[in-house]
This record gives structure tokens, C-alpha cells and sequence, in this order.
């Protein structure tokens, strides 16, 4: 069984009764888990209800000894509190902008932890405010693996948030407790059950290119990219094979066809004309007229995808160039289009995707253009 280094996150507040109510379930969890590392994200206010509790008052000490659970380091350090832009540690999560440096907090430290895949995240949501706990779980959402853990931990409701009740002792003993009707009455802490729910969620991280800094942003891109994902497939060319996939399909062509299928994709990533919309869809504006697709100056800027796609040296590159001094003729381009899409259609042998990797020609008055309906996203030339 894989060994990793156990990291635990706790999103706190002023019941830090939470933190080691969920300590101990896992303790006694089969096979039990211990800490290697624990971090509490909180508020100035609950950094100092929790010290004061768990550090001052020796509880957190007493349940690792009582428990036989290996020490660990922890110290100011292991809080992480959210600061205002002057760099004052925020009290309490109240304003957008408390709450939008909460988030980037959150998503900063989950993204840093993910990416060493010897540790393993055991994130717990039940303290603190309800915004940390959401933006705690968005993050693992965003970023978490496979073997990355979500809790909540739920205690008898008699024992719940009772300032005398941390976790379950082993030597059983009375304490004070407030019945709903307000009535005190003593209870043996034999009788309180912890309950630790292991939260499923949906894994992201992986499947998804994010590359935004902020909480906001970053679920902005996934929306991006998962609305992408659900029309269209990634199209990865594969130049020195002269090989292109799209979904778990590949298809295959020539050298001098698939010149020409290269000149459409750098069309395509190159001349969109509305660089600020997130979609292609079936926006048309970056579709050019033959002549002027493969003009002399144009086929000039494709000399390294000839090579690569060719093999060849550039004496090669010098007597093509030569050849189509006036351009790569029309006529002869639509004849290597009609190949393209024949060859296309036969390999991949998907409508659906042979109508996204196609060359296609929008007729208009005075001449037609063409282009590609593929997502320029979704484009990956190697």
C-alpha cells in the first residue's frame, strides 16, 4: 500500500472542538491515520479561541498522548489567516473582500499542496464559517487527486460545541451538558458517538488546463473549459508523423496534404477576429480566401512546419517556394481539400467529428473562403 505523507486542513472557527473531534475519528479510523502535518485556516479572532483551547489549555497535546498519535510540529506557522490589502490579518469574514482573500488563500495553499503527489490531503469542512468551507471543498474540487480526502465530522448532538467535550477520552467521565429545553444534565462521555463523513466530490485538477491565479478566475476557466469539453474534443497534430487525433480517433495524410490542413490550423489560432470571445462556435470571420491564404508572403511563414512535416532539408523548402512563386495555385488547393476531407471522413469515420476537423467553404458573393470549425482551444499542434 502506497505510503504518503499525511497533511491535514481543517477550516476553523471558534469551535475547535472540530479539529480534534476529527483527529481522533481518524485515529480510530481502519486502518488508523495520523497528521505528518496540520494546518487550520482561520481568522485572527479564531487563531486565538483555538490556541487558546487546544494549545494553551493542552488538549491537542493530551489527545495525541492519550492516543499514541506521533507528534508534530505546530506553531503560528500553521495557520493560515487571510490579510487585508495592507497585510493585517482579517477578524472575521464579512465584506466581498474579506471573503475574495479567503478564497485565494485557500486556492494558493490547496494548489502548492497538490502538487506533490506523496502527500495526501485530508480536508476538513465542518468548522468555521460556511464560505470557508465552501471555498475549502471548491479547491479540492479544482485541484484535488484521486487519493485526496473531503470530512465532516458530526458528534451526538448532546456533545456538540459542549466546551468540555474535545474528543472521546479513554478513561470515560461525566460532564455538564444543556438539554434542548435548557435543563442541565450530566452525561458519561461514553455515550457520545463521533461520526467522520467522507465527503465525496468532483476531481478537476487533471482534466482541465487552469491557469488563472484567483478563485474567482479559476472557476470562471473551468466553467470555460468545461463548456468547451462538452462540445468539442481536443485535435493534437503530430507533425513529424503527420498524424492527427481528435477524441480517441486518428486519421493520417500525405506530406502535401497535410501542409495544407497545417496552413488552415494557423489560420485558424491566428486570424481570429474576435480575440475576446471565449467560443468559436460557429463564428465564420476568420475563414480567408484561397489567394490569399496561400500567397507567396503567406506560405512564407510556414516553412518550419514544411520541414518538420516533410523531413526534408531546406533545398526542399527553396524548390517548392520556387515552384509556387506566384502562390500555391487555387484550383490546385481545392483539389488537395477535397483529398483532405475524403481521407478525413474515411479514418475517422465519426459525423460528428468529421464535421469538426473538415475544411469547410462559406460561399459569399464575389469568391468563397474556407476554414476550419474546430475551437481554436482545442488546437494542438506539436
Amino acid at each position: 500500500m502506497r505510503a504518503f505523507k499525511e497533511i491535514y486542513i481543517f477550516a476553523g472557527g471558534v469551535s475547535p472542538q472540530v479539529i480534534t473531534e476529527t483527529i481522533y475519528a481518524l485515529a480510530m479510523s481502519r486502518p488508523p491515520v495520523y497528521p505528518n502535518e496540520l494546518y487550520i485556516i482561520t481568522t485572527r479572532l479564531g487563531k486565538t479561541v483555538i490556541k487558546d483551547n487546544l494549545i494553551e489549555r493542552g488538549i491537542l497535546k493530551n489527545l495525541f498522548n492519550e492516543y499514541e498519535i506521533p507528534p508534530i510540529s505546530f506553531d503560528d506557522s500553521n495557520f493560515l489567516i487571510p490579510q487585508t490589502p495592507n497585510r493585517e490579518e482579517i477578524d472575521d469574514i464579512k465584506t466581498e473582500e474579506d471573503n475574495e482573500a479567503l478564497a485565494d488563500l485557500i486556492t494558493s495553499f490547496i494548489r502548492q499542496m497538490t502538487k506533490d503527489n506523496g502527500n495526501r490531503l485530508h480536508c476538513s469542512i465542518a468548522g468555521g464559517r460556511k464560505t470557508m468551507s465552501f471555498y475549502l471543498g471548491g479547491s479540492l474540487e479544482l485541484f484535488g487527486r484521486p487519493w485526496d480526502k473531503l470530512y465532516h465530522v458530526i458528534v451526538s448532538p448532546e456533545f456538540e460545541s459542549n466546551p468540555d467535550f474535545y474528543y472521546k477520552p479513554r478513561a470515560r467521565r461525566k460532564i455538564k451538558v444543556l438539554t434542548k429545553d435548557g435543563q442541565e444534565i450530566w452525561l458519561d462521555t461514553n455515550q457520545a458517538k463521533i461520526y467522520l463523513a467522507d465527503l465525496p466530490f468532483i476531481r478537476l485538477g487533471k482534466k482541465l488546463r487552469l491557469k488563472g491565479n484567483s478563485f474567482k478566475e479559476l472557476v470562471a476557466e473551468s466553467q470555460s473549459e468545461i463548456e468547451t469539453a462538452l462540445v468539442q474534443p481536443e485535435l493534437t497534430v503530430e507533425r513529424t508523423l503527420r498524424r492527427v487525433q481528435v477524441s480517441d480517433h486518428f486519421f493520417q495524410l500525405p506530406p502535401r496534404l497535410m501542409f495544407v490542413y497545417i496552413v488552415f490550423l494557423r489560420q485558424k489560432l491566428s486570424n481570429c477576429r474576435k480575440p475576446d470571445e471565449p467560443y468559436c462556435l460557429d463564428c465564420k470571420d476568420c475563414y480567408a480566401e484561397l489567394p490569399e491564404l496561400f500567397s507567396p508572403n503567406n506560405l512564407a511563414k510556414f516553412k518550419d512546419d514544411f520541414i518538420r512535416i516533410t523531413a526534408c532539408d531546406e533545398s526542399k523548402w527553396s524548390s517548392f517556394l520556387n515552384k509556387w512563386k506566384s502562390g500555391l495555385a487555387p484550383e490546385v488547393v481545392r483539389q488537395y481539400i477535397t483529398k483532405i476531407n475524403w481521407q478525413i471522413e474515411k479514418q475517422v469515420e465519426n459525423d460528428f467529428l468529421f464535421t469538426i476537423c473538415k475544411i469547410n467553404c462559406q460561399k459569399i458573393y464575389g469568391g468563397s473562403r474556407y476554414g476550419l470549425r474546430v475551437e481554436k482551444t482545442k488546437i494542438n499542434i506539436l
